[in-house]
């Protein structure tokens, strides 16, 4: 299934699981599917799956007589999909050229990976060429920085005190948050039909640490940075202040907009 997995992948895959998947995603995941109109019987692809949240909530749809295959490039992320979820398929592979034949899935889904892949045009026709007649797309991408103010607050603090090295890779997921952007991409892909909507969402962590942790912890080793523990430690503190005015209520919980434009076809692409 996948290549040589070292213990520091798992690990961190692992770590976006449990902090990100939760608070970001689960609630997405539905969404997805359902623009995509997954139904039971289905043969479904769903690139760029991550530990498989929208794998998962695909199969729930197609039922036992559909089949759902969960595509990723980091071996980490598809051992921990593996672990959660055995009955499924779980594949190796690059977006850019997906090892499937022509015509192979009724519905590929794609949920908040689209904005990391080295060319977006290639990989969207190349979801395009493994659709079968009558095939459904839904790709989800996170909204921009500017309509999701609590990431914003938290990315200007990271720039300010670890620099553009950490807070690029933090900026990366709201790249694509224009519904313009998206429907271009999709013209160019030669992708017809699609709706393209701005949807809103809710994030929420049990705490300004936990929020914070989950991107210095979890998402940014992902991405191969790798901060001191003392910058960690002062990041955490300061962002006390910086985020506060996302905690909810009485509580210490945080709560914030985090809206995805999503693309969706239910046309033959």
């Amino acid at each position: 299934m996948t290549e040589r997995v070292t213990a520091e992948q798992v690990d961190a895959a692992m770590s976006y699981h449990e902090l990100l998947v939760p608070a970001l995603m689960d609630d997405w995941a539905p969404r997805v599917a359902e623009a995509a109109g997954i139904r039971p019987g289905d043969r479904v692809l769903d690139v760029a799956c991550g530990t498989g949240v929208l794998t998962r909530a695909a199969a729930s749809r197609a039922g036992p007589s559909g089949t759902v295959t969960g595509l990723d490039l980091n071996p980490g992320m598809l051992r921990v999909a593996a672990r959660l979820s055995p009955t499924l398929r779980w594949q190796q592979g690059t977006a850019q050229a997906l090892p499937f034949a022509d015509r192979s899935f009724d519905a590929v889904v794609s949920q908040f990976g689209l904005m990391f892949f080295p060319d977006r045009v290639t990989a969207l026709r190349e979801m395009k060429r493994v659709l079968g007649p009558g095939g459904r797309l839904a790709v989800a991408v996170w909204g921009s920085l500017a309509v999701t103010p609590a990431y914003a607050a938290e990315v200007a603090l990271v720039e300010r005190l670890a620099g553009e090295t950490a807070a690029d890779p933090l900026r990366a997921p709201f790249a694509l948050g224009d519904e313009q952007h998206m429907a271009a991409l999709l013209a160019e892909a030669g992708i017809t039909g699609a709706r393209v909507a701005l949807e809103q969402g809710r994030g929420r962590f049990p705490s300004i640490r936990v929020m914070v942790e989950a991107d210095l912890r979890g998402w940014l080793p992902l991405m191969g940075v790798v901060l001191d523990e003392p910058l960690i430690q002062d990041i955490l503190r300061q962002a006390e202040t910086v985020l506060r005015p996302f905690v909810s209520g009485a509580g210490a919980g945080v709560a914030f907009a985090s809206p995805a434009v999503i693309a969706s076809t239910g046309a033959p692409c």
